[in-house]
């Protein structure tokens, strides 16, 4: 299994996916190889074996696996990249011919494709699985190496990435995975047709599986922010994808009926700054707090300090915030741009460019606690069976259908 990101080495959705998921796996009697671009080291967890893709070499047949030396990272930007790679240059004594990382995003991916391949020579696995653009190269090298099956596994597009405007680069790679590979998962039916429209791949080629959610430990119940007024949290990248300016625009509007409620935007991404700039602005940065990237407790913490989480997605593949907030007990507002929204019955949902109706809701769930009480209480049961064990099966029977 190839991904981009793994817990510890995790900042956002698709690393929580792929834990869930070989967990999964691993439950059903499967072993998982995992095969990460990026880490400090090769990782032994619980249930799968972890391999950082670089600084490999062979000796006695025998796959050697050395420390982490790769820039990638989870959704990662061209321009990130460069950034990186020139730091690399600014603080060494070497030459941009002695780096070995790639000169920029793409030849990086490639370099880490012909490690997939490396490694593909010298495990012994049944079928290739792939997550997201990044390791699409890797996954089409490690079958053209083994000749064995290659699921991939489409989590977002470039298309809800960028808002639908995808970089030719990057859709040509998604496009290429995409028809190289002998099965094709989408995590909804958003997703499945987006593909279909997009990438000219055939129906029967597609095998929707839901992401889902563990129950495995205790929650607690946490003061609120040394406050008594209501609390609407973001949580997630602060990118374009995720509509975190609508957030805001909706925020205002409800200042305007309810001047205490306080706002909290949890996470980091390319719109930081700006948001934090927007929301002095309009005026409200008195009530909107930025906590930066979240991890670990503090995440469940912010969920349940928490009155109401709202998801306002431009184009969301899945979303599983809202499993987490519900799991936590509070109740959530998601766009109804969000393959999340074909699962849950008991959450408030609106077009994400209807600032006005996302204001009425938002103002429902603060005012009527029994209307709250209500969507919480049954949208945690609905969570309830939305479980990695089940993905992991319908994992299983994909699998089953190429090997």
């Amino acid at each position: 299994m190839f991904g981009w990101e793994f817990p510890p080495f995790s900042k956002g959705g698709l690393g929580t996916a792929c834990y869930g998921l070989t967990r999964g796996l691993n439950k059903l009697g499967s072993d998982v190889i995992f095969v990460v671009p990026r880490g400090k080291r090769a990782k032994q967890t619980a249930h799968i074996n972890l391999i950082v893709a670089e600084n490999l070499y062979i000796d006695n047949e025998k796959l050697i696996i050395r420390g982490v030396d790769s820039l990638l990272h989870a959704y990662m930007s061209s321009k990130q990249y460069a950034d990186s790679f020139n730091r690399i240059l600014a603080f060494s004594d070497s030459s941009e011919s002695d780096v070995i990382y790639g000169r920029d995003l793409f030849e990086e991916v490639e370099r880490y494709a012909q490690k997939g391949k490396v490694i593909a020579c010298f495990e012994d696995f049944d079928v290739i699985h792939a997550h997201d653009w990044m390791t699409y190269k890797a996954g089409i090298q490690a079958k053209k190496a083994s000749g064995k099956p290659l699921v991939i596994h489409v989590h977002a597009t470039e298309f809800d990435r960028t808002g639908g405007h995808p970089s030719q680069a990057v859709y040509d790679i998604e496009r290429q995975g995409m028809h190289s590979a002998d099965r094709i998962i989408t995590v909804s039916n958003y997703t499945k047709n987006m593909i279909m429209k997009h990438y000219g791949i055939e129906e029967s080629k597609i095998e929707v599986v839901y992401n889902g959610i563990y129950f495995d430990y205790e929650c607690k119940d946490y003061e609120k922010i040394g406050t008594d007024d209501k609390v609407v949290l973001f949580l997630g990248r602060i990118t374009l994808q995720k509509g975190p300016d609508y957030f805001l625009e909706a925020a205002k509007r409800v200042l305007d009926y309810m001047p205490d409620v306080k706002f909290v935007v949890a996470g980091s991404g390319d719109m930081h700054a700006e948001m934090i700039e927007r929301a002095a602005h309009m005026g409200i940065g008195k009530n909107v707090l930025f906590t930066g990237f979240l991890k670990g407790e503090d995440i469940h913490r912010a969920y349940r300090m928490a009155d109401l989480y709202v998801m306002p997605s431009i184009s969301e593949p899945f979303g599983i915030t809202p499993l987490e907030s519900l799991q936590n007990g509070t109740p959530v507002l998601i766009s109804k741009q969000s393959g999340v929204s074909e699962v849950l019955t008991n959450a408030l949902k609106v077009d994400f460019w209807d600032i006005d109706e996302m204001t009425n809701k938002m103002i429902s769930a603060l005012n009527y606690p029994c209307l709250n009480t209500t969507l919480a209480h049954e949208g945690k049961k609905e969570v309830e069976l939305l479980s990695w064990d089940k993905a992991a099966e319908k994992c299983i029977d994909v699998y089953s259908g190429v090997v």
